[in-house]
């Protein structure tokens, strides 16, 4: 694919490229809106030079109408959202920074998770919601929560994320395409990461059903958005030790594909979770948790690797860079497990 961010014609069967993080949501959002009419976008400037983030490139251009700037007021324009999905929309909101998801609480947690339920399975809400997350841009402590794990105890509503471009766009169509609504996680830190991506129809995933990022023996990470990244680099520092680690990015935080962590495990006999969030009531605590209510062996106990439970993320690079764990963070964790 082109470096300019100018959406392409869908493909017309499965194709497989090299393309940015960035570029793989642009091909999901530009594939979702060619395929079915009902599919709007709609967001603080998703309308204004490709977005803040540039993943919007070429889509007001090409879907006239359907990209449409919103004021900042995010309870306001997701239950926006929710009323058009009523009325057989598909709209897709864009969440400009994570951090900002509470401030729309009403509408994600009172409204989006419990409408079917309320109405006897009258109306569906396919609303996906795309946040904007994660530190490494320097965008100071109110701007750079993951908030990944902030949602996942609500029933009906459906929780995934990206750590690589082929997830970004394989993961963002499933959910656009999904009845119910999904609150879809990126991270700014990746957006120009590259990834082999196969993009047309049949690379849609599936719904609660994680990837295998690399393939090893002795080890399990399980890592989400950058930490996935992290992971992977970890794994190839570790391979020149002689320790082959297998990488699972989750993708879907609920449901969460617990079979595909257990069965490597079994595997491996030992897991490290890295996460760019407390570990206090996340997905990772959780993971650990069922795990061990259903007895799973450990060659050694499991370790965590993420943000410490007393700080917050500051401005500073040379002090933002010290608590978000990198490569060797986690592959020191990696060591002690092993």
């Amino acid at each position: 694919m082109s470096t300019q961010l100018e959406p392409s014609p869908s493909p017309a069967a499965d194709e497989t490229t090299e393309m940015t993080y960035r570029e793989a949501v642009n091909a999901a959002l530009a594939d979702e809106m060619a395929a079915d009419e009902r599919v709007y976008l709609l967001g603080e400037d998703v309308a204004n030079d490709g977005g803040v983030f540039k993943t919007n490139h070429g889509l007001p251009e090409r879907f006239p109408g359907r990209v449409k700037n919103t004021p900042i007021c995010e309870n306001t324009f997701i239950g926006l959202a929710i009323g058009m999905s009523i009325t057989g929309l598909r709209p897709v909101v864009e969440i400009m920074f994570s951090d900002f998801l509470p401030t729309a609480g009403d509408a994600i947690i009172e409204e989006l998770p419990k409408f079917r339920f309320m109405t006897g399975g009258q109306c569906a809400l396919p609303v996906t919601i795309r946040s904007m997350g994660g530190a490494t841009g320097r965008f100071g402590t109110q701007h750079s929560a993951t908030g990944e794990s902030w949602f996942i105890a609500f029933p009906g509503l459906l929780v995934a994320s990206a750590g690589t471009p082929a997830g970004a766009y394989s993961v963002l169509r499933a959910a656009i395409q999904h009845p119910d609504p999904v609150l879809f996680f990126e991270h700014k830190g990746l957006y120009g990461r590259k990834g082999i991506v196969t993009r047309g129809d049949r690379a849609v995933a599936e719904i609660g059903k994680g990837a295998v990022v690399r393939e090893g023996a002795d080890v399990t990470i399980v890592a989400t958005l950058l930490m996935a990244d992290r992971a992977t680099k970890a794994a190839e520092l570790l391979a020149g030790e002689g320790i082959e680690a297998e990488v699972i990015d989750p993708r879907w935080l609920r449901p969460f594909d617990l079979d595909l962590v257990r069965a490597s495990v079994a595997r491996t006999g030992r897991l490290v979770v890295a996460e760019e969030q407390v570990h206090a009531g996340g997905w990772g605590a959780t993971l650990v948790s069922r795990l061990a209510q259903e007895g799973v062996a450990y060659a050694s106990p499991p370790r965590v690797v993420g943000l410490a439970d007393d700080l917050l993320i500051p401005y500073s690079p040379p002090l933002e860079d010290a608590i978000v764990p990198d490569a060797e963070t986690i592959a020191a964790a990696v060591r002690a497990v092993a």
